[in-house]
């Protein structure tokens, strides 16, 4: 699931029957999601794919790119995990700059993309399909983990995946998370002036989903306050070291979801947590 995108700001419910906030457990928010993405991977690329690039590593729709943020420093001899890698950019960028990456997704759908990719740019980007809270990676693998808006926004136990985040990283390891700005919970998903007033409350962590009309989950993305986020990272024993809220460029255009000029102008969309092992 890699690049920037939040579902109820990425797309209005496309085979929903309702949509809205209900609880979603841990077990079926994996398997909707992973459906989700296997059934849209093909339309997430099409719609986004110019955007992300192939082989560069962008950090969300404010277009950070990591080869002029310089988050995860210089990978070359490292040893990198992409978790929820989605079509394997971030992991092309750093095989390309002499790391020894893999990428980690549940969707096989995503994973077929990346593969599309490698033959399209020459860089293979391995990849494994796995749940991000059960890395198949052993204990201090990694020296550098990251995620740009891959598994956290789309996982019941954002706690667990961290964990497993944290027991993959060695000793001293890098961590830099890009996700949703928690903040934008509160707004409607909506990249005009409607985008602008606030509707529900921030502090309600009750997940955006959508269900066919036999009741069946179909989607799942959940919220964490920026408290919760810190106090996640400190319970997987890491060390938030920053928190980066890309403000959005003046040359920015484009209009991603519920991301446009005229919110980014006005609130911030995304929030990068780097951290340390």
């Amino acid at each position: 699931m890699d690049g920037p995108v939040a579902g109820s700001e990425e797309r209005p419910a496309r085979r929903a029957a309702r949509a809205g906030y209900e609880p979603a457990g841990r077990d079926e928010t994996r398997r909707a999601n992973r459906a989700w993405w296997d059934g849209e991977s093909r339309t997430y690329l099409a719609e986004h794919g110019d955007f992300l690039g192939a082989d560069r590593l962008v950090w969300c729709p404010e277009g950070l790119d990591e080869d002029d943020a310089g988050l995860l420093g210089d990978v070359d001899g490292l040893q990198v995990v992409e978790v929820g890698c989605g079509a394997g950019q971030g992991t092309r960028w750093a095989t390309q700059r002499g790391a020894r990456a893999v990428g980690v997704d549940l969707s096989a759908g995503m994973l077929a993309r990346s593969r599309g990719l490698d033959a399209r740019t020459g860089t293979t980007a391995p990849v494994l399909q796995a749940d991000a809270g059960a890395l198949p990676l052993p204990d201090g693998w990694a020296d550098v983990a990251l995620t740009a808006y891959g598994a956290l926004p789309f996982v019941a136990d954002a706690g667990a995946v961290l964990a497993e985040v944290a027991r993959v990283l060695c000793p001293g390891g890098r961590f830099v998370a890009a996700t949703t700005h928690p903040v934008r919970w509160a707004f409607p998903d909506d990249p005009g002036p409607g985008g602008l007033t606030a509707d529900r409350s921030y502090f309600d962590r009750t997940p955006y989903t959508e269900h066919a009309a036999d009741g069946t989950l179909l989607y799942a993305e959940h919220h964490r306050t920026l408290g919760d986020w810190v106090r996640l990272v400190h319970t997987a024993g890491m060390v938030l070291e920053d928190l980066v809220e890309p403000p959005w460029p003046e040359q920015n255009r484009s209009v991603w979801g519920g991301w446009s000029p005229l919110r980014g102008a006005l609130l911030p969309g995304t929030a990068v947590l780097v951290c340390s092992r």
